[in-house]
């Protein structure tokens, strides 16, 4: 099928070619949208007819995105863009882009605007005092009429701002033993409002036609659905680092500071963690290649220009001249090396109920990552694999394997790994368009775990997690625990590069990535996860119970629907006693004060999210936050106690790494202080007792 799709895809690009022999365009803009819009039309699962009932969703979409919080345009200024609500499409058949054109030029007078109004309203003394409200959710409110009405909005906007900041400074300093006057706390929030605001004026002006562009490209994708996107060039280099796992370069996390670039973390084994020099909260002033005699000056530069400049391959040096915590300056030369980002890598416990249940492994596994393109890297299967050797060298009587948050990943990997649980067989049904779906198998006859087996999900188990959560609970090898859906990601993307499209006109290149949704999954029973998400076994309530997460809460998102099943049966371990493992934990879930406090704060997480309106008035608005604040109390120790009789322990064979490297020990500490204060996986202990009672 890889070949297929190769063949498929070099067959549409010398389509390209041959209907365009000559391209020439004026602009690199056109360009991309050229490219987009051919893959698009050409690989995409359900393409969308470019018409005017498309061109309507895109210009909603683009007007959301540019202003969502409605803090910019005025009806006037739409009404002028809202001739081409109907002509974006034939925009893009034209490959033209007048109407992107036009926004960046309205949409720049309206920043300019807005910034005008704000150095008018932040001069002026903000009336903390008054009977009016301010609507927090931007959906229920309309845009601003008139220049005059927006400024209304702002002066609203601010208000708001400042009196929840002094509400802030009011409750902050309740346990001191020296209180400040509220009118001295006014001042003072009002000058931190002021420079909050202003650097966000900055980054607005820094934010280049391009990046518009880019939101102009993903308008007409997100129509197609919610998870085909348009890449740049950095932002495909930064996507396979974190799927990848490992970059080339210094080993630093960055964050902005101004107009300086700070160093946010020093990342453990990097190069920079190896030199001991270059220290978190130093500010990187420039930067020299090794074979340049010119440092470029990093003052105001964005940070992922600085990124550019500092990231690099391996063996090659940069000269960075750094600013340090005490004033002083100093240079300092790295040489850059490979960087292992392990914070996302699978790792395993040793968990303990004693008395009642013990020696038990688990797994966690924050995303399935794998180094893609072919290159040789870190592999989510393979580590998992590793993990649960780990265990079983530590006979324990049973693996939870916990996926919760885990947006997913590759592939490749979650039918590798889902089939070391099974001796062999289907894994997950792939769809293309217009075309028979086709079986992803697992073809190793060896089980290397054979035991009980509990996957844990939430609502962000996205994607692969789904895939294994859904094909373990098919073949009846896993229970699954966990919130009432996963989030409900059904769909396959496939990265295409743009250059492709195009022979020729180097002067334009690189013009970046499309990231396609080109299949959709099915389950083996023939059921889609699209929209549905899985559905645990036994689910446990969480603070979103009450409130629709996942993929249908995005716009535009692909429908459900069913396939074929196809034949699967495994012989390695039958959950068969699934009545009694849900009648048990209910009754345990119905009898537990975390679990019907969380039904509770679920419910109050539904009410306060109903409840946007607040008032201008800054006793008003302390009475409603203390109300608030007092109704939170009986919540806010929920996840922060140790659970008394779960023990936490790491396995022996890892232990020798925490001894030998203080940062590890540390992130390891947090974890495992983590790990003992979460109920869920408390109860899932318990569900597991059941199964093993089998």
């Amino acid at each position: 099928m890889k070949s297929l799709i190769l063949i498929g895809f070099f067959a549409v690009s010398g389509m390209f070619a041959a209907f365009y022999p000559q391209v020439s365009f004026e602009e690199k803009e056109s360009m991309i949208l050229d490219a987009v819009v051919r893959f698009l039309d050409a690989y995409h699962f359900s393409p969308e007819s470019i018409n005017d009932q498309f061109s309507e969703k895109a210009y909603d979409l683009y007007i959301d995105y540019l202003d969502g919080g409605k803090r910019f345009f005025t009806e006037g200024e739409l009404a002028e863009l809202k001739p081409y609500k109907t002509q974006i499409d034939d925009q893009i058949n034209l490959r033209t882009t007048g109407f992107f054109g036009l926004s960046m030029d309205k949409l720049e007078l309206a920043h300019a605007r807005a910034k005008v109004i704000f150095e008018k309203v932040i001069n002026e003394d903000l009336n903390l005092s008054t009977d009016l409200s301010y609507e927090t959710d931007s959906d229920k409110r309309s845009f601003a009429t008139d220049d005059k009405e927006l400024e209304m909005v702002w002066r609203n906007m601010l208000t708001y701002d400042l009196i929840d900041r002094v509400n802030n400074k009011v409750q902050a300093q309740q346990d001191s033993t020296t209180q400040k006057p509220v009118a001295e706390l006014q001042i003072k929030a009002k000058e931190e409002m002021e420079e909050s605001y202003e650097r966000w004026f900055e980054r607005i002006e820094k934010t280049r036609r391009s990046d518009y562009f880019e939101t102009y490209l993903n308008t007409m994708t997100h129509v197609f659905d919610p998870h085909s996107d348009y890449f740049n060039p950095k932002e495909k280099e930064d996507f396979d680092i974190r799927m990848g796992g490992k970059l080339e370069g210094i080993g630093a996390r960055l964050t902005v500071d101004g107009d300086f670039t700070k160093v946010s973390e020093v990342i453990p084994g990097g190069p920079a963690w190896k030199g001991k020099e270059l220290e978190v909260n130093d500010l990187i002033l420039n930067a020299r290649q090794d074979d340049e005699e010119t440092a470029v000056d990093f003052t105001g530069m964005r940070l992922d220009d600085v990124v550019q400049h500092i990231r690099g391959k391996k063996g090659t040096i940069v000269h960075l001249n750094v600013k340090k915590t005490d004033g002083s300056t100093t240079t300092i030369i790295i040489e850059r090396d490979e960087v292992i980002i392990d914070e996302g890598f699978a790792k395993s416990l040793i968990l303990d109920i004693p008395g009642s249940i013990e020696n038990i492994g688990y797994i966690k596994l924050p995303r399935f990552y794998d180094s893609f393109e072919g290159k040789v890297g870190n592999s989510c299967a393979k580590d998992v694999a590793a993990e649960v050797e780990k265990l079983k060298e530590n006979q324990v009587g049973g693996i939870i394997l916990d996926l919760r948050n885990n947006g997913g990943g590759s592939l490749r990997d979650v039918v590798t790994m889902s089939g070391l649980f099974i001796e062999k067989g289907p894994i997950v049904q792939v769809k293309p368009r217009d075309r028979p779906a086709y079986v992803y198998d697992d073809t190793d006859k060896n089980v290397q775990y054979d035991g009980p087996l509990i996957v844990m999900v939430n609502q962000f188990s996205a994607s692969a997690s789904e895939i294994l959560a859904a094909a373990l609970q098919d073949y009846d090898r896993a229970v699954i625990v966990g919130s009432k859906s996963t989030f409900g990601k059904g769909t396959v993307q496939r990265f295409v590069n743009l250059d492709e499209a195009f022979k020729g006109d180097d002067k334009f290149k690189p013009l970046g990535n499309l990231k396609i949704t080109m299949q959709k999954f099915y389950r083996i029973n023939g059921g889609s996860t699209q929209l549905k998400g899985v559905i645990p076994d036994i689910i446990l309530p969480d603070n979103y119970h009450y409130i629709d997460t996942g993929e249908k809460d995005y716009e535009f998102p692909l429908e459900w629907s069913e396939i074929q099943a196809v034949d699967h049966t495994q012989d390695v371990f039958i959950v068969d006693n699934m009545s009694a493992l849900k009648a048990n934990s209910e009754a345990r879930i119905a009898a537990d004060e975390n679990f019907q406090l969380i039904m509770e704060n679920a419910q109050r997480f539904k009410d306060l999210r109903e409840e946007s309106q607040y008032p201008l008035d800054l006793d008003g608005f302390s009475s409603l936050m203390d109300q608030r604040e007092e109704e939170a109390k009986k919540f806010e120790d929920l996840f922060d106690v140790d659970i008394e009789n779960l023990t936490v322990r790491n396995l022996p064979q890892d232990n020798e790494k925490f001894t030998s490297d203080e940062s590890k020990k540390a992130r390891n500490d947090e974890w495992v202080e983590n790990v003992n204060k979460d109920f869920y996986l408390e109860e899932t202990m318990y569900i597991m007792k059941d199964l093993m009672k089998k």
